[in-house]
């Protein structure tokens, strides 16, 4: 069974780049096109949404997996139209796999015994995509009931290859409410990260570098993403924040070990709906909306690569464990 951060850095080898596509479809925003084919099609309303959902979530897949290792798609956009928003989400993820793309599903999920493990046993496919509900490379979880609440889900991701992204210091402005408060002289964020350390650690196998339970740090918090990422040099990073949110390239840069892995940087919206906003509203506009959902995604490589050690992924790297995961020789 391969490891899942084994599996992600070759996947981002193979693409030469560590950007990550959220897959974030929202009604109001999708081209016409495709809101006009969903509503055509009939059906009660949350089923026309999850059917223009779907479309544009393939779609844009067909035009990112050529270019990127991993797609996020988040859960609440899709769940939020009960039954039919979660088929398409299914078929999304289903088809993402196929295209070969590495899935991390945004759930944010957590809890405790027999439930964390239920969430667990349902989310997390891994290596097999049909070894789960859902087909699921990995899948964000939520840490604030305890190490015990995590170690259900740590426990089915290695045995299955899968990976977990264990919510540390999030890229949103409330964050530091409650994540900042100092407790036994340490913020609650590296008290959390210090455990996610030790249970990656205790995930590695056959020589490993990185575990297969990771971390969410978002760009909009470039000191402490350096702090963390000092404090878990073994653990694979989820980096969101970047572009809309404020994050640059160069604030995600210590996310990354010096050959250009060891982390994911996200892009969702910026993606998604690039023709709204500048310059590809001027340059492309609504008509040819796919033309800038890919020219999007060039630049956000092309900016990674100038602006941090991605750059070094034009080089090439093999998959030994010295290049593979390098953590141990710091950033």
């Amino acid at each position: 069974m391969a490891n899942y951060t084994t599996r992600l850095h070759q996947q981002i080898i193979n693409r030469k780049t560590p950007a990550l596509v959220g897959i974030d479809p929202r009604w109001d925003w999708l081209p016409r096109e495709i809101q006009s084919a969903a509503e055509t099609a009939g059906g009660c309303l949350h089923s026309r949404i999850a059917r223009g959902y779907e479309r544009f979530s393939c779609e844009l897949l067909d035009i990112v997996a050529p270019h990127v290792a991993a797609v996020k798609p988040q859960v609440a956009f899709f769940e939020q139209h009960g039954i039919p928003g979660l088929q398409a989400l299914h078929a999304v993820m289903t088809y993402a796999r196929k295209l070969g793309l590495i899935v991390i599903a945004d759930a944010k999920r957590g809890d405790i015994g027999t439930t964390a493990e239920a969430y667990a046993e349902g989310w997390l496919a891994g290596e097999d995509p049909d070894a789960a509900a859902w087909p699921a490379d990995a899948l964000t979880i939520n840490p604030y009931l305890g190490t015990d609440s995590l170690e259900p889900f740590v426990n089915i991701a290695a045995k299955r290859g899968a990976g977990l992204y264990v919510l540390v210091r999030t890229s949103n402005k409330g964050a530091a409410e409650f994540q900042d408060r100092v407790s036994e002289g340490r913020p609650m964020y590296e008290t959390v990260a210090q455990a996610v350390g030790r249970l990656s650690d205790g995930t590695r196998i056959d020589g490993d570098l990185y575990g297969c339970v990771g971390a969410v740090v978002g760009a909009t918090w470039p000191q402490q993403l350096r702090q963390l990422r000092e404090v878990m040099p073994s653990v694979p990073l989820l980096v969101p924040g970047y572009g809309t949110q404020g994050g640059t390239s160069a604030d995600a840069a210590a996310a990354f070990h010096e050959n250009g892995l060891g982390a994911v940087v996200n892009s969702s919206r910026g993606i998604n709906f690039a023709w709204r906003r500048e310059p590809y509203a001027s340059t492309f506009g609504e008509g040819r909306w796919r033309e800038a959902v890919a020219e999007s995604v060039h630049e956000m490589i092309r900016d990674l690569a100038a602006n941090t050690p991605a750059g070094m992924l034009k080089h090439g790297l093999d998959m030994n464990p010295e290049n593979a995961g390098g953590a141990r020789t710091g950033i």
